[in-house]
């Protein structure tokens, strides 16, 4: 890179350090105070405010991406051959879960619709369990409006994000301190693992693989666990970091010009993630009761929210990270493949029901 472009990445740096600054300062006092996964909502709950009182923020470019490296490979390099069977075992319910999730969501579709008073097509991709961005561009060859779409699964995932902990932690009595890495881990290799898992990253970009910024890295992670070769941790600070950037870029997801535009819809959209919360936490209870998986794992494995933060959830939480990703990315894979016919099947529905 030429002397002038160094310089210039430098500055667009320097001035994005204050906003994750105060991002940091925002996680120490959540942490203080005993607010659950405090690094992450502490910058979310206070970026959320000042985002929907109409300020906004530049943010480091690709912030949330290398969160998602972190965080990935992090998961990944906990995956040993044995734990690689033992989840094999769980594919059933992994499968009945996205089911399940893909009723839920399909039937949240027609709440949304009555209380937003959108388009059908809107209706459906909005609640749909996949990305907001592969909904919104599907949506929108259908006819859907792709802002609605975005405020509904933001605040779907931002409700989700900011209530699970909580959940969590009252069905669960309390938490450990967190998985905070203390093992000896030379940065060396730190540093070259994480170079490893970009690189996996990028190159699935242009596969259907769904969220590869997260997906690969977890992929390199097992690669380099299950071979042996990654016998050291991502270091809790590094998790810390990645806290920090994910909060910060929920939080501007609040914009206030989208909120304010459409009012209706912002209030539907949360009506409706509570519903999807209330139904995660039915089909824990019964997950959990017809399987041995807690009732902790089971919920954040149904959390209708991104893997990126359910993942990051678990781990931080010091419940099973791993088989939480699995089941999120079992999910993601049947809903991104299966989308177009489940949204036949909705049409098909949506006929019945209106007499058409």
């Amino acid at each position: 890179m030429a002397p002038g472009g160094i310089r210039s990445l430098t500055s667009a740096v320097a001035l994005r350090l204050p906003v994750y600054a105060a991002g940091g300062v925002a996680g120490a006092v959540a942490a203080r105070i005993g607010i659950p996964l405090p690094w992450m909502l502490g910058p979310f709950f206070v970026f959320a405010i000042l985002s929907a009182s109409g300020l906004s923020f530049a943010l480091l470019p690709y912030g949330r991406e290398m969160a998602q490296i972190t965080v990935g490979l992090a998961i990944g390099l906990r995956f040993t051959a044995a734990s690689v069977v033992a989840l094999s075992a769980l594919l059933p319910q992994m499968v009945a879960a996205t089911l399940y999730l893909i009723c839920v969501t399909t039937l949240a579709a027609f709440l949304f619709r009555r209380l937003a008073g959108v388009d059908p097509v809107t209706a459906f991709f909005a609640t749909a369990a996949g990305g907001v961005a592969d909904m919104a561009i599907i949506a929108k060859k259908f006819g859907g409006v792709s802002s609605s779409i975005a405020v509904v699964h933001a605040m779907r995932v931002s409700m989700v994000v900011a209530v699970t902990p909580f959940v969590v932690l009252v069905s669960s009595g309390g938490f450990g301190a967190g998985q905070t890495e203390t093992g000896i881990s030379p940065l060396l290799p730190v540093f070259g693992a994480l170079g490893f898992a970009t690189l996996v990253a990028v190159l699935l970009r242009s596969t259907p693989i769904p969220n590869p910024w997260l997906v690969g890295p977890i992929i390199a992670g097992m690669i380099l666990g299950v071979s042996g070769l990654g016998a050291f941790v991502v270091p809790g600070w590094m998790i810390t970091v990645a806290q920090i950037l994910l909060g910060v870029w929920l939080g501007c997801q609040f914009r206030r010009n989208l909120l304010t535009a459409l009012p209706r819809v912002t209030a539907a959209a949360l009506v409706t993630a509570g519903v999807l919360v209330l139904a995660a936490v039915f089909g824990a209870w019964v997950m959990s009761g017809l399987s041995a998986l807690p009732f902790t794992t089971a919920f954040l494995a149904l959390a209708p929210a991104a893997v990126t933060e359910m993942v990051l959830t678990a781990k931080v939480m010091n419940l099973d990270a791993e088989t939480v990703a699995a089941f999120h990315v079992m999910r993601i894979l049947i809903v991104s493949s299966t989308i177009l016919l489940i949204f036949r099947l909705y049409n098909s529905l949506r006929g019945a029901r209106d007499g058409s």
